[in-house]
């Protein structure tokens, strides 16, 4: 169990903005956006490839590969890009809620349930720790999803200029 990195802090410990940010950077799939390029890549290649077990049949149905093998592929590809366009899509929002609770002045919790929330204000040295780590840790990483996001529509366009193509 993480402890609190302040001793007069009300807010419950699980509950903290660093230590949220401390669990996301160390859970599975999310400490993923801060590998290498290549492993970063490599990682969702693995995505995409799985969704092809699903994509990939029905895309045959649709267009048997032996008769319009282009069309199959494209198809196949768009197809197996839905599950690696989700897994981003929860990448992105659990970072960005996290930077957005670093970045706040005030923390809303909960101290035992849903119907007794409470707002703390951070001093000013744990908001600019909290600051520095949104500025130099999440801010690379939502650049990086960001930047896979266009990448993808890029190839999203690509695909669909080959389509007519053929």
């Amino acid at each position: 169990m993480m402890k609190s990195s302040l001793a007069n802090c009300p807010v419950p410990v699980d509950q903290q903005p660093l230590n949220e940010y401390e669990e996301l950077k160390t859970s599975w799939l999310f400490r993923d956006c801060a590998l290498n390029w290549r492993e970063y890549a490599t990682k969702l290649i693995w995505i995409w490839s799985l969704s092809w077990l699903v994509a990939g049949p029905v895309a045959a149905a649709s267009f048997p590969p032996n008769k319009q093998l282009v069309h199959f592929l494209l198809c196949g590809a768009a197809g197996a890009s839905v599950g690696v366009v989700l897994s981003l899509v929860r990448l992105y929002l659990g970072w960005l809620y996290v930077r957005d609770r670093l970045y706040s002045m005030t923390v809303f919790y909960e101290e035992s349930g849903w119907y007794d929330g409470q707002t703390w204000i951070k001093p000013q040295e744990v908001l600019t720790r909290d600051r520095l780590i949104v500025t130099y840790e999440i801010k690379p990483i939502l650049q990086r999803l960001q930047f896979t996001f266009t990448g993808l529509a890029g190839l999203f366009l690509i695909g669909t200029i080959v389509w007519h193509l053929f």
